[in-house]
């Protein structure tokens, strides 16, 4: 498809595309903010899912980085399913340990669902009607 073909969609679906891929953008911002600073008490929480406070920059720069291609349009489609992968790997540590897993799962979801909102590459790729 052209850039001519492509579907348009309303101010209102882009500005709904907007608002729901802020919230887990948002939720991971402060996650990745929380690996960086380390707030008091976190150790022991970290400990609990099978990680330690020296991993956690690390992750804190990689959720960062996909957070970042995800917000630059261009990249988003590639940071959507960078973001995917590590929130994969969220889920099946909160599986593994026995917590709720359904934060992770619901970014997922509403990542996915905000990029298709405002993406008409996306929309054109995976019509939800014909």
């Amino acid at each position: 498809m052209t850039e001519e073909t492509l579907p348009t969609a309303s101010k209102k679906i882009l500005w709904a595309g907007y608002i729901i891929s802020s919230l887990p953008v948002l939720l991971l911002i402060f996650s990745a903010s929380g690996k960086f600073f380390k707030p008091d008490g976190m150790e022991a929480n970290i400990e609990q899912l099978g990680w330690k406070m020296s991993q956690m920059t690390g992750l804190g720069i990689l959720e960062a980085v996909c957070v970042i291609l995800y917000l630059i349009p261009r990249t988003a489609v590639l940071g959507a399913i960078l973001l995917t992968a590590y929130l994969g790997g969220a889920t099946a540590t909160h599986v593994r340990i026995g917590d709720p897993f359904i934060i992770p799962v619901i970014a997922g979801m509403l990542i996915w669902l905000g990029l298709y909102l405002r993406d008409p590459r996306l929309r054109a790729l995976v019509p939800l009607r014909s």
